[in-house]
């Protein structure tokens, strides 16, 4: 599974391609791979899609092809959206960021009901999933009813736009307005920065229809519990945004000073320093903790890619190596706290820890802000499979010789949720607890499968 997508939808009075176009690339943080904007001029809907990042991909000649003053855009790692539908609910254009986990059993659930598939995509499934509501609101409940996973959806009519974002809540969606302009977004770094002012989150299991009069709540999908992915603060959203009420920058503060915190009196080190670009919010806080002065030992390349929201390991590992040159003067005979949000396999610390060293180093500590990774996440980008988690494998210890690091300290789960400014039950925290939120629905569909099976042998 590698899926990282950014959503955003506008209506205002004047061609909208132009602005879908700025806000995706606001967004292109969260995917680089493909892109694609979807129009309406309330007659007909008009779509164009390209692979690689959308400021380098979209023509003139193509954003003047898409006409109307209300549309959608996406920004992904993995396929192109939106996807153009005609059904019997009409022509509709779709786009999604999320993961169906249970993907492979509902495509050959609807192959057998005689749909078929061009693409064998996730977007194809919920727009059939969706097709057989007697109009969109129930076809979004269909959704809601038959998967395992997550989902912001934006879904283009010649009406307007319909917002969900499913009821757990697992990926942001925020809106916006500004006069007559209406917008939706995955962050709201997409809309601060066209000067449109943030409204509020979408809530989890909200579905919203967008259109001249501007937001209007359609139905609330119900749930116990919210699932908000914790990882958007430690590492997947722009340190500019604010998610659910929390601003990115702040929580990756209190995450670094946690870590200051466990090495108060511990540690005396001359530099505290980031893994840019992600490390750089964890260290600021690691100094204001600490006092320890902050200093950068890594120049990174700004032509550079993220790494970890690379498609293949091969890419992540060649874009890390390509991304980051050591400042020698600044690391020579210095002893380092280097920050970091995360750790998956170990290689890009290592290499990381081992530059240090070569230039002269004195010694290498390592802070990661998250928990040690433990499970491959469901409902979005984390991590792969089992096989790639070094935290799976190693003790803590092992872990610390493997990056050649002089030690190395991971934030507590405790301390990690306490710097979200969240409770334990509004997060997702699967990558680090094995806790998943579907564990009774996932129980009740494999129960109703097996019988199935059973009548029809």
């Amino acid at each position: 599974m590698e899926e990282n997508c950014g959503l955003f939808g506008i209506y205002n009075l004047e061609n909208c391609s132009k602005e879908i176009l700025y806000a995706m690339h606001l967004l292109q943080h969260r995917g680089q791979q493909y892109c694609g904007i979807s129009t309406s001029n309330k007659k007909r809907l008009f779509i164009h899609t390209r692979k690689g990042r959308c400021d380098t991909t979209f023509s003139n000649q193509a954003l003047n092809g898409l006409e109307g003053n209300f549309g959608i855009g996406h920004v992904s790692l993995r396929d192109r959206q939106p996807m153009k539908i005609n059904a019997n609910l009409g022509n509709f254009s779709i786009c999604f960021t999320g993961n169906i986990v249970n993907a492979d059993e509902l495509m050959q659930k609807l192959k057998k009901e005689g749909h078929t598939f061009e693409f064998d995509s996730q977007t194809e499934i919920l727009s059939k999933l969706l097709a057989k509501g007697k109009d969109y609101v129930e076809g979004i409940e269909i959704i809601d009813k038959e998967i395992i996973g997550s989902f912001c959806l934006l879904i283009l009519t010649n009406d307007g736009i319909y917002a969900v974002r499913d009821k757990f809540g697992f990926k942001p969606l925020i809106l916006g307005k500004k006069e007559d302009t209406f917008c939706v977004a995955s962050e709201s770094r997409a809309m601060q920065n066209i000067e449109i002012d943030i409204v509020r989150d979408v809530n989890p299991g909200e579905i919203l229809f967008i259109d001249k009069n501007g937001f209007k709540t359609i139905k609330t999908l119900q749930s116990e519990r919210t699932a908000i992915c914790s990882f958007e603060w430690a590492y997947t959203a722009s340190v500019d945004s604010i998610i659910d009420g929390v601003s990115v920058d702040e929580a990756r503060n209190n995450m670094g000073a946690m870590l200051a915190k466990r090495d108060a009196g511990n540690l005396k080190a001359d530099i505290v320093a980031p893994v840019p670009n992600s490390g750089i919010g964890h260290a600021e806080g690691y100094h204001l903790e600490s006092k320890v002065p902050l200093k950068s030992v890594f120049l990174l390349d700004r032509y550079g890619d993220r790494s970890y929201t690379q498609a293949t390991q091969k890419e992540r590992d060649a874009m890390a190596r390509k991304k980051l040159s050591v400042l020698k003067n600044a690391v020579k005979g210095k002893i380092i706290v280097l920050c970091d949000d995360s750790i998956v396999r170990g290689t890009q610390i290592r290499e990381k820890v081992k530059d240090l060293k070569n230039s002269g180093a004195k010694e290498v500590h390592v802070r990661i802000a998250c928990p040690p990774l433990l499970h491959p996440c469901l409902f979005d980008i984390s991590t792969r499979s089992y096989d790639e988690l070094i935290a799976r494998r190693q003790k803590l210890e092992d872990i610390q010789q493997s990056i050649g690091a002089d030690s190395l300290i991971y934030n507590t789960l405790e301390d990690f949720v306490k710097a979200t400014k969240k409770e334990k039950n509004e997060l997702c925290l699967y990558c680090f607890d094995g806790k998943s939120v579907f564990e009774e629905k996932r129980k009740k569909l494999s129960t109703h499968s097996d019988k199935q099976k059973k009548l029809s042998n």
